[in-house]
């Protein structure tokens, strides 16, 4: 047997379950498992062994990228197989240290996150959604549709909130604007969001505008490093998929921003990915997706929210309802993949899916989570005593 096909046996063999094929650059082939293969995973080039060493993430999704590994399957299925094996993936931190630990400053943060929301309006709004959402969405039944699961889960994390006509709302991380404009308009709040992107901006404005808000939602450029100096103050906190493009170092200068300009009493819910423990992130996702993103764990969150006098009012996990809606922002890039290959290339486009179809993958299979965490700065009595508020109409 070829040094080649013994080593690519040998590598595959720690997946074995689920019968698939393996073909090689030679064109040979073998099957891992018993009975016939659910997918195939082809190789139209060899990868070097010293990639899969360095990061069998990063090498595997360049190759893909690049069509130089080909999957016949659903590949949302073929990854939520492999991940159940994420324990068996190389990643080597001294050489990635470059690439997993950037800088947490201010400018370069900024930098990072403007690489991925101002891609541009027009690609996001292919794909998204009417609510232009880019969050977990919460399904209360199982067929709705992302439009209405996005707007359940604003009215969700609102009704969490207890949030009462007048009061002070502030969204860290506001993206489109649309549970800011949900919130002015539903319960009459004043709303003001920051977020660092421009293009976000520029949509927030617009869509004020259109929904005749502008008395009571306001978009800001604005880092939240900026908080503590700028003499603002509210009733309610929120921040969805923010925090875990702050970094590590900078958690507890986030949540001191947020002890800051919260008022005693007042609420604040943090809904973002992650992790069981403190782990340095995806060397694919990092180099591709989300360069500087680190995903927080529960416990690192909840020791800093006590350490603040910030009490724990819920924790929830919506773990399975980010698997749903990744798979509906897959499903609509799909439908417009022909629309998208044009504006950024085929590579993007591969990029793209592979990213959304191993994000749900690594939901599926508990790899991330995701959890919305409310707390109360000091002990409030305010809010109702049962959760039965949160599911009434």
């Amino acid at each position: 047997m070829k040094p080649v096909l013994l080593l690519a046996k040998k590598y595959f063999k720690q997946f074995e379950g689920v019968p698939f094929e393996v073909v090689i650059s030679t064109g040979e082939s073998f099957v891992v498992g018993d009975g016939f293969p659910k997918f195939r995973i082809i190789f139209k080039k060899p990868i070097a062994i010293s990639k899969i060493i360095e990061s069998s993430t990063l090498a595997f999704g360049e190759a893909y990228m690049n069509g130089t590994l080909e999957i016949e399957g659903n590949l949302f299925k073929v990854l939520d197989y492999l991940f159940k094996f994420a324990g068996m993936f190389n990643s080597d931190e001294v050489l990635l240290k470059k690439l997993l630990y950037t800088s947490t400053d201010a400018a370069n943060q900024k930098c990072e996150v403007c690489s991925h929301y101002d891609l541009g309006n027009d690609f996001y709004n292919l794909w998204l959604g009417n609510t232009m959402s880019y969050s977990c969405a919460y399904f209360e039944k199982d067929f709705n549709t992302i439009d209405k699961a996005q707007k359940d889960k604003n009215r969700y994390i609102l009704k969490k909130l207890n949030l009462k006509p007048g009061m002070a709302l502030l969204d860290i991380g506001c993206g489109w604007g649309s549970l800011i404009a949900d919130a002015a308009a539903e319960y009459s709040a004043d709303c003001t969001g920051i977020t660092l992107s421009e293009e976000q901006y520029k949509w927030c404005s617009d869509l004020f505008a259109k929904k005749g808000l502008n008395d009571k939602a306001h978009v800001r450029l604005m880092d939240y490093r900026e908080l503590s100096k700028s003499g603002l103050m509210f009733d309610r906190i929120v921040s969805v998929g923010m925090l875990e493009h702050v970094g590590r170092d900078n958690y507890p200068l986030f949540m001191d921003n947020i002890n800051t300009v919260l008022k005693e009493k007042g609420l604040t819910l943090l809904h973002y990915i992650s992790s069981l423990g403190e782990y340095p992130g995806n060397p694919w996702m990092k180099k591709y997706i989300f360069p500087g993103g680190v995903i927080p764990s529960l416990r690192e969150i909840v020791n800093m929210a006590g350490d603040r006098n910030f009490y724990i009012l819920d924790v929830e996990s919506l773990r399975r309802h980010y698997v749903k809606t990744l798979l509906c922002w897959y499903d609509s890039f799909e439908r417009q993949v022909n629309r998208i290959k044009p504006m950024f290339g085929e590579k993007f486009a591969k990029m793209w899916e592979l990213y959304l179809c191993g994000c749900a993958a690594g939901f599926s299979n508990g790899i991330v989570d995701l959890h919305q965490i409310l707390f109360s700065k000091g002990i409030t009595n305010d809010v109702p005593i049962t959760k039965d508020y949160l599911y009434q109409n």
